[in-house]
């Protein structure tokens, strides 16, 4: 079968999926417009998956479907393209393109391979290791994939590892997915490293499920640590970079760094310029900040000296596509949740499982919960809509509240990479071209699979010891 045929079948395939499910009769406890919703949602992420079409596509075409069928009001179908978070990965694109663009990224990269560039693996655990470290200062994974994003992709151009050509999987593909996986585990470290911990922090003490800074840390340790230990191998070996060992490589960086010279005047201002978002970012809780009206205050100073230029912004075609399919996908997995089909499904789970064995709950409730993310693009949105209702079922049929909250806390940040979309975290890497589609949903799913076993096999003996 010919490409051109295999793409015209998938196309066949999942428009056939939607119009199943759309005239599939409602069940029971759900609404018209809940269930049309889900059959529009589950056909635009099954042709992603299945290369019907690329992601923009699918997007586009949902949104103007679900509209123009009366699913959803023009009001509600647009409201992503306002939403705060969004705008953030907008704006962490083009501050991250100034970095390179003056050369501060090019001597960034050639500083960290200085110190740990005698491999492409030293530089993926260097990756994991400065994620851990500055993680429980910023209390959003988006504004730290702005801090990790410009890295990565200074060590891949520095690589001779370029997108979307040839050389992209010299280092680049490796790298680049290694500063979207580690922010799973750094998420899921510290209880201050993602919006949605504190959240779900609060929502579980109308169950008596009480959490702090350090009971957090003690119960993540042990499976998140043995991960951020192994992980940067796994993907080293599953994915491989075509680049392995550079052992000359901290010798010619250290040259590189002698040619460059001193700090030129644009890299001072972009290096101010960062170092400001950066520390304003980590003091948003304290000081009440938007982290996007940050973000915005950093890009309009870049501007305003020059180190950024309107034509520098139109060449960034590749956010505004992001811009796009990142918002509609957003409003399409939030009107899900509002329209209730989430906490339907919780229910009817719940419903399902009495009578097991309050283990076979417990593994059921957290492979379920995982799963279901596939209907979600935002980790916080997934903890309103389900965490409450899986801990309540959890509770009810026998599990310890502190292993079924915590494990469903933590399985939140480990989902992360379970699809391109799974994370605003992730919007960055996605856009970057260093890696395809079908690569992404691949080692998405290695990843997450990979630290949900971790949390199963390791974290609950773990939890039952520390957990009360």
């Amino acid at each position: 079968m010919t490409p051109c045929a295999r793409t015209l079948v998938a196309r066949f395939g999942v428009l056939a999926l939607g119009l199943a499910i759309w005239f599939c009769p409602v069940p029971a406890g759900l609404t018209p417009p809940a269930w049309h919703l889900f059959a529009i949602f589950a056909a635009t992420i099954g042709s992603v998956i299945v290369g019907a079409f690329p992601i923009l596509t699918a997007s586009v075409l949902a949104i103007g479907i679900a509209v123009l069928s009366g699913v959803l009001t023009p009001a509600k179908a647009y409201s992503g393209f306002a939403n705060g978070t969004i705008l953030l990965i907008v704006v962490a694109f083009l501050v991250a393109r100034a970095i390179v663009k003056c050369g501060l990224g090019a001597r960034l990269g050639h500083l960290v391979v200085k110190l740990f560039g005698r491999s492409t693996l030293g530089l993926g655990y260097s990756i994991f290791l400065l994620d851990a470290v500055i993680a429980p200062a910023f209390p959003s994974d988006t504004a730290r994939s702005g801090v990790l994003y410009p890295l990565a992709l200074s060590l891949a151009e520095g690589g001779g590892s370029k997108p979307d050509d040839a050389t992209r999987k010299r280092m680049g593909a490796y790298l680049m997915f290694c500063s979207m996986a580690t922010l799973s585990l750094s998420s899921a470290l510290w209880l201050t490293a993602m919006a949605g911990n504190p959240l779900g922090a609060e929502i579980g003490k109308s169950l008596g499920f009480q959490i702090s800074f350090v009971s957090w840390l003690v119960a993540s340790a042990a499976p998140t640590l043995l991960s951020l230990a192994l992980l940067p191998l796994l993907l080293y070996k599953v994915f491989p970079p075509e680049v392995k060992s550079t052992p000359e490589a901290p010798a010619a960086a250290k040259k590189a760094l002698a040619a460059m010279g001193p700090l030129t005047l644009h890299e001072k201002i972009v290096a101010a310029t960062f170092v400001v978002m950066v520390v304003l970012w980590g003091l948003a809780g304290t000081l009440k900040l938007d982290l996007t009206a940050v973000a915005f205050l950093g890009l309009g100073v870049l501007l305003a000296t020059g180190v950024l230029t309107l034509k520098d912004i139109g060449q960034q075609g590749d956010v505004l596509a992001t811009f796009l399919w990142f918002a509609i996908l957003y409003t399409l997995s939030g009107q899900l949740n509002a329209l209730g089909f989430m906490g339907y499904l919780g229910q009817r789970l719940g419903g399902a499982l009495g009578g097991l064995p309050w283990l076979a709950v417990y593994v059921i409730l957290v492979l379920a919960y995982v799963v279901l993310h596939y209907l979600f693009v935002s980790q916080t949105a997934h903890i309103l809509a389900l965490f409450g209702v899986f801990l309540g079922v959890g509770a009810q049929l026998g599990v310890p509240i502190p292993v079924m909250g915590f494990s469903l806390l933590f399985s939140t940040s480990y989902l992360s990479t379970i699809t391109p979309q799974a994370s605003s975290a992730n919007v960055l890497v996605v856009g970057s071209s260093y890696l395809t589609q079908g690569e992404l949903y691949r080692l998405g799913t290695i990843t997450t699979v990979f630290n949900i076993l971790l949390l199963l096999l390791v974290g609950t003996p773990w939890l039952l010891l520390v957990a009360r």
